[in-house]
């Protein structure tokens, strides 16, 4: 009988391990597919979690470059220097609030602030000595390694003397209770003088006008190039580069030391100078890379 079960068993198709195994409820397919997706949830939630995370501190809240910076194919981006300001930055809070953002290249930060520190208009801080009778340009240039200050509503955004150095956190901490001191104490935090001897918008956007006919625009014109004045807010300036220029890996460059030091020779007064050209889209590249906005 043992050896006729064998057989049978042989010629059934499996062993008693096999039926055995086969007797187990079997997982729906849903399920199984419902668990990878939970893993793969899992794991997206936790690489969010570290890309976005924000570091804060008694001074400021460090704000990581975005994950697309860390990405080893290259991204071309637009390149556009005003800083982007996003509504609901900040929670309604009674305390002083700020969050700082380093450029992608370590250069300069922006820095963002729940309270209005120049409502209307921008202002240019060259040195220390230009931040005279201005206590928030004050102390910002009295804590070292301040190279620049550009002050423009809500916003400021520092360049550092030492340009070696791209960790921002040390300096931001120092910042941000400096801002939040000088803030809690009141008062104005500009010279009177900045706003008392203001042009008028007009004349600021003919005087820029004139800068760039003059100077300008015959200075690129041999590369091809040619700037566009889009908008004057304020004593704000957003320009546009075009032929030659756009999409050109030096305009950066040239509209930062060449255009920005013309456009203060011309119009002394003049705050922020943003450029709104969209260099990834230019025809005509001196140089094929990426563009650090």
């Amino acid at each position: 009988m043992n050896f006729l079960n064998k057989v049978k068993t042989i010629f059934s198709g499996g062993t008693k391990e096999e039926e055995s195994a086969s007797n187990v409820p079997s997982v729906p397919a849903s399920l199984e597919e419902n668990k990878v997706e939970n893993i793969k949830d899992e794991s997206k939630q936790e690489e969010t979690v570290s890309s976005v995370s924000a570091v804060e501190n008694e001074g400021a809240i460090i704000e990581p470059p975005s994950r697309e910076e860390h990405q080893e194919t290259p991204v071309l981006r637009k390149v556009i220097q005003a800083p982007a300001i996003e509504s609901n930055v900040f929670p309604e809070s009674p305390d002083v609030l700020i969050k700082a953002q380093p450029s992608p290249s370590g250069d300069q930060c922006l820095f963002r602030v729940n309270r209005d520190l120049l409502k209307g208009h921008s202002w240019y801080f060259s040195g220390f000595e230009s931040a005279a009778g201005s206590p928030l340009a004050e102390g910002l240039f009295g804590l070292g390694d301040v190279e620049t200050v550009l002050v423009h509503e809500s916003t400021f955004t520092l360049t550092r003397e030492d340009k070696t150095l791209v960790d921002w956190k040390p300096l931001a901490i120092e910042v941000g209770k400096k801002v939040r001191e000088i803030l809690n104490e009141g008062g104005a935090l500009l010279s009177e003088k900045i706003l008392a001897e203001m042009p008028s918008e007009e004349e600021i956007r003919s005087g820029i006008q004139n800068a760039i006919d003059v100077e300008v625009n015959p200075g690129v014109a041999g590369h091809g190039g040619n700037i566009t004045l889009l908008s004057v807010k304020g004593n704000t300036v957003t320009v546009q580069m075009g032929g030659g220029c756009q999409g050109c890996s030096a305009a950066d460059l040239t509209l930062k030391q060449g255009i920005h030091t013309t456009f203060r020779k011309f119009v002394p007064q003049v705050g922020a100078i943003y450029d709104e050209t969209d260099h990834a889209a230019g025809l005509n590249p001196f140089f094929q890379g990426e563009l650090n906005a």
